[in-house]
Formats: C-alpha cells, sequence, structure tokens
C-alpha cells in the first residue's frame, strides 16, 4: 500500500524536461501556481480543457492564457517548443493556435520519426533500467516526451529473459491500445510471448526499422529499439501504475530474485555475466525453465 501511495505522488517525468516548468496559465498570471506535466502541448491537457470550459461557462474571474501571450510583442511570445526546451530558439506567429502551426506539425513529425536520445541507464543486479522511464510490472516501459506523446517499449530484462527473437509484429497505426492488455508480440523461431502495452493510448508511429531488424531492439531497448509512439487517453491514471525511479529499481531487484529462485535450485548456472551484466539469452541457457513459465511468471498479464 505505500509503494502505491508513493508511485501516486511521483512527480510526472517529460524526457527531456526534467526542471520544473510553470504551466502557461501560470507564466500569463491567470493563477498563482501550475507546473506543467504535458510538454506544453495544451492541445491535449486536460488541465487546459478544465480551465477552458469553465471560461465557456462564463466565469468572469478567468481569462484565457492566450490574451496575455498575445499582447505581448513578437520577441516575447515563446513557442510552445521553446517553452519545453524541445527547441532553442522560436517565437510563435501563428496566434498560439498550435492545431494549424506547420512548425508544430514538423516538430510532431521529427519526434515520431526521427533519431531519439538516450536516457541515461544504471545497471541494477546485472540488468539495465533507463532513467526519466516508467516500468510496468510486466516489463514494458513508458516514457513522455516533448509533444505530450508517449514512447513505448520492452525493457533489459524481458529482452535478456527471451534472448533472442526473429519476429516483432506491432499493432496498426490509429490502433488503440489499453494498458495491461496485450498490444505487441516478440516471436523466437516457433516460440511467441505477448506483451502488455503499459498505457491507454492511440498508435500514431511504429518503429519500423525495429520490426525490419529485430535485434535492433534488442540492442538498444530504451533507444533506438522503441516499438510505438501512442497519444495517451488516460495519462496520469495511467501512470499511477507504473514504476519510476527507485521504486523501479526495488521492483527490478525483487523481479530479479525471483528470477534466481527459479533457475538456483536445479542449475549453477551464474546468470550474472564478467562486468556485472545478466547473460544475454536466459531462456537458451536454462534448459529446465520452458518459454511457456518465463513468459507466465513475468510477462503475461
Amino acid at each position: 500500500m505505500k509503494e502505491k501511495v508513493a508511485r501516486k505522488r511521483q512527480r510526472i517525468q517529460v524526457f527531456g524536461l526534467e526542471e520544473e516548468h510553470p504551466c502557461v496559465w501560470m507564466k500569463a498570471g491567470v493563477i498563482n501556481f501550475k507546473l506543467c506535466d504535458n510538454a506544453y502541448d495544451c492541445l491535449t491537457c486536460a488541465f487546459d480543457k478544465a480551465m477552458s470550459r469553465r471560461l465557456e461557462a462564463g466565469d468572469g474571474r478567468l481569462e484565457s492564457w492566450r490574451k496575455p501571450y498575445l499582447a505581448k510583442l513578437y520577441g516575447q511570445k515563446e513557442c510552445r517548443h521553446m517553452l519545453s526546451t524541445s527547441v532553442p530558439f522560436r517565437f510563435c506567429g501563428n496566434a498560439y493556435d498550435c492545431a494549424t502551426c506547420e512548425f508544430d506539425q514538423m516538430q510532431e513529425d521529427r519526434v515520431l520519426t526521427g533519431e531519439i536520445g538516450r536516457p541515461a541507464v544504471r545497471n541494477v543486479a546485472g540488468f539495465y533500467l533507463a532513467d526519466q522511464t516508467y516500468y510496468h510490472r510486466r516489463h514494458t516501459w513508458a516514457r513522455l516526451e516533448h509533444g505530450g506523446l508517449v514512447r513505448l517499449g520492452v525493457d533489459d530484462f524481458a529482452m535478456r529473459l527471451l534472448g533472442y527473437f526473429n519476429q516483432v509484429r506491432l499493432p496498426r497505426l490509429g490502433a488503440h491500445v489499453e494498458q495491461n492488455r496485450p498490444a505487441w508480440s516478440l516471436r523466437r523461431e516457433d516460440k511467441i510471448a505477448l506483451l502488455v502495452s503499459p498505457m491507454d493510448g492511440v498508435v500514431v508511429a511504429r518503429n519500423h526499422e525495429a520490426m525490419e531488424a529485430p535485434d535492433r531492439a534488442k540492442r538498444d531497448p530504451y533507444g533506438n529499439g522503441w516499438l510505438l509512439v501512442i497519444q495517451p487517453t488516460h495519462l496520469k491514471r495511467d501512470l499511477q501504475e507504473l514504476y519510476s525511479g527507485d521504486a523501479a529499481q526495488n521492483w527490478l531487484l525483487a523481479e530479479t530474485h525471483r528470477l534466481e529462485s527459479l533457475v538456483a535450485p536445479d542449475t549453477d548456472l551464474p546468470l550474472a555475466a564478467t562486468g556485472g551484466e545478466m547473460i544475454e539469452d536466459i531462456y537458451g541457457n536454462v534448459p529446465h525453465l520452458s518459454w511457456d513459465r518465463l513468459v507466465e511468471e513475468f510477462l503475461r498479464p
């Protein structure tokens, strides 16, 4: 119970937006205090929508954050991508109407299809855990990025557990994935593992390179081995069920101990290789543990 409460209180972390940034309603002086937790993507922000509804209902105590921003000189009208630090310098010339902005669309396309930055990783009992990342208990991950989108993938534990795979099957663009429900599969010869989505959302990008060269996902699971990008539909609710920071490290340690207890009774195989990394192919090196057993214990919802 304490762990769940701690997860609920964790601050939403956006990859590349590590410092605290004031919401535009606060920056405009309309409200006293509110931090942005959606990478300045007001189009998908629940708080912005709620405030807008109050304005439409005739709340005379409020004015839109856009009003004081539009009154600024051009050189003071920071673009949302400048506010979120995804670009160093850009001013808005489109009256903060991001939905019709060509630059905004260009930035969204870059996030979806371009090379991505890698978060720092740490070694936890032989497995790698990425910072600024949320983890589902069934070994998939979610990372919030600029523009309010969420990138999804499979963690290092699952990659080493399965060893290798020769096929990655992903849902189509526009498909809806659900938290705790199977969303994609990894195939190793005649063995298939269904993996769950860590969050609800609509698929807006797929990693075609990972589908064409599955080893890419295994070699770089937290970077260019990502699998999907989604537009989340229940962001804050879903994050309450995921691990991050110290909670993620404690969870992974517990998972490692569970794995060791399955391996230790019948084999002397050392799981950790030279240098403190776990062996690359646990399934292939522990004959008494079947594929179905490993999937059931660690990956299946």
